[in-house]
């Protein structure tokens, strides 16, 4: 600490300590004067001797990045993490920081930590990534909840007393409420608490059954089907059904392949454009008949 000595005109008179407004500004213990490093630091060129200074800043500095980074503990990232990016807020304000326009470093260098591991929550914590906006409006609706709910006798706050409070509408709150829970994904292979079997939740999930499909198809068809003659439908039947091909079945009937394979494309045109005249399908546009 620096020291002034007032000279008394007593010879007995002693010296008294006074604080410069450099270090009456210091408010926490973590605050080095780093003064002259700085001063050094800018009049060396890159190379060896100022990478010294900056490491020496650093560490005299890194018990402020711990402070600012254990502000955000509790927000599913652990502290050691905090710490390396909070330490790495420092590297970057100890490098970028001109002590030649008077400011102090730590007013430099706590926004500039600070907004180093917000960054990194915001680019790294989401697992589900949200719009920037929305990602405002949860910073907002989680501080205002936290200041609601610390007033003495004060009920769980609702939407409406977080509305109020922040300026938003009901809407906005609620979709901050729920980007809440943004910062973490339950694994698919997590167990049903509800369910004792020992279920995850990846075995409550549906799929789709291919064997619907087949089953619209058949339930389109079925009238069209009726209306053919007994013929095409035997036509279609041993094709279709036994697996039978246009030459046998053409020697079975008595007719030309050629003549099977007309009836039976003409049977199929019929009954696919009633059923979708029935049954239409978004995008699957109606054929015309010949």
């Amino acid at each position: 600490m620096l020291l002034t000595t007032t000279a008394s005109r007593s010879d007995t008179a002693e010296t008294t300590p006074t604080p410069t407004p450099a270090a009456a500004r210091r408010v926490h213990d973590d605050s080095p004067d780093t003064a002259d490093l700085f001063a050094r630091l800018a009049e060396l060129e890159d190379g060896p001797a100022r990478d010294a200074v900056q490491d020496e800043l650093v560490t005299a500095w890194l018990p402020m990045a711990h402070r600012i980074a254990s502000r955000f503990r509790d927000r599913g990232e652990s502290i050691e993490d905090l710490r390396q990016v909070a330490a790495l807020g420092l590297v970057k304000a100890v490098d970028r920081f001109d002590p030649s326009r008077g400011g102090a470093f730590e007013s430099y260098a706590v926004p500039t930590i600070t907004g180093e591991v917000k960054r990194h929550f915001r680019d790294h914590m989401w697992a589900v990534r949200v719009p920037r906006r929305v990602q405002e409006v949860r910073n907002r609706v989680r501080i205002a909840r936290r200041e609601l709910a610390q007033q003495p006798g004060s009920p769980e706050p609702t939407i409406a007393d977080i509305a109020a409070r922040t300026g938003l509408t009901e809407e906005e709150v609620s979709a901050g409420m729920e980007a809440l829970e943004s910062f973490s994904s339950l694994s698919l292979d997590a167990e049903v608490a509800s369910v004792e079997d020992g279920y995850s939740l990846a075995d409550t999930l549906s799929t789709a059954e291919a064997a619907y499909d087949i089953v619209v198809d058949r339930e389109a068809v079925k009238d069209s089907l009726r209306r053919l003659s007994e013929r095409d439908r035997a036509i279609l039947y041993m094709r279709f059904f036994e697996d039978m091909t246009q030459s046998r079945i053409a020697e079975r009937l008595g007719i030309s392949q050629m003549h099977v394979s007309r009836l039976i494309s003409r049977s199929c045109d019929r009954v696919r454009r009633e059923a979708l005249a029935e049954f239409p399908r978004s995008g699957y546009p109606v054929p015309h008949g010949r």
